[in-house]
């Protein structure tokens, strides 16, 4: 069984990555692969709509003949992050009481 992963939680792990440097979108997927399960067919649309959302711009860089589209997270992005940072925090902490990570006394 794969655990599926939210579209709040894959904006904020695209966002978390984003917050430390800029992607073009095919290193960016190879990066989020990395940690967790995700194809490129997933990843667009999630750029496309944070692009939307104004959480990300993009750019284009020259690259052997053609344009990479760069990923950059925006003022905005970066508020929206630190709020799924929060919420991600609580929801760890109830998964784990659950699950039993031996802390589930506290």
């Amino acid at each position: 069984m794969a655990i599926q992963i939210s579209s709040e939680l894959l904006d904020g792990c695209v966002l978390g990555l984003l917050s430390t440097n800029d992607y073009y979108g095919y290193a960016l997927t190879q990066k989020m692969q990395e940690s967790i399960s995700v194809s490129e067919s997933t990843m667009y649309p999630v750029l496309r709509r944070l692009k939307k959302n104004n959480l990300l711009s993009t750019y284009d860089e020259p690259y052997q003949g053609r344009n990479r589209r760069y990923y950059k997270i925006t003022a905005e992005g970066k508020r929206q992050y630190q709020m799924i940072q929060v919420e991600w925090q609580e929801f760890k902490k109830g998964i784990d009481k659950m699950l039993g990570d031996g802390k589930a006394d506290e």
